[in-house]
C-alpha cells in the first residue's frame, strides 16, 4: 500500500525536540509554527530521498530499492544545503572584516 500526502506526518513535539537538541542556549524556544514549518519541510526532504533512491534502483536495473540506493542520492540531498551553509557563514565573515 502507497502512503499518500495525508498518511505523512511527523509528530510536532518529535520536530520540537529535533529542533531544540540544535539550539546553543537551553532559554531558546521555538513556535508552534515554527514546528508545523520544519515538519512539512522534513516530509518534502524524506519524499525526495524516496524518489530519488527509487529512480537510482531503477537506473540499476533493480526492482527494490536498499539502503545503497539511498547513500548514492544522499550528497545530492545534503550538498546543496551545506553549500548555503558555507555561503551564509562567508557572507556574514565579509560583513565583521568591513
Amino acid at each position: 500500500m502507497a502512503a499518500t500526502d495525508e498518511d505523512i506526518k511527523f509528530k510536532k513535539e518529535t520536530v520540537g525536540k529535533l529542533l531544540s537538541m540544535f539550539f546553543k542556549e537551553d532559554q531558546t524556544r521555538v513556535s508552534g509554527e515554527a514546528v508545523l514549518l520544519m515538519a512539512e519541510m522534513l516530509k518534502i526532504f524524506i519524499q525526495e530521498a524516496a524518489v530519488r533512491s527509487l529512480k537510482q534502483a531503477e537506473s540499476e536495473d533493480v526492482d527494490e530499492v536498499n539502503v545503497e540506493h539511498f547513500e548514492k542520492i544522499l550528497p545530492q540531498l545534503v550538498l546543496p544545503a551545506c553549500s548555503m551553509a558555507l555561503i551564509k557563514d562567508s557572507q556574514s565573515s565579509w560583513k565583521q572584516l568591513e
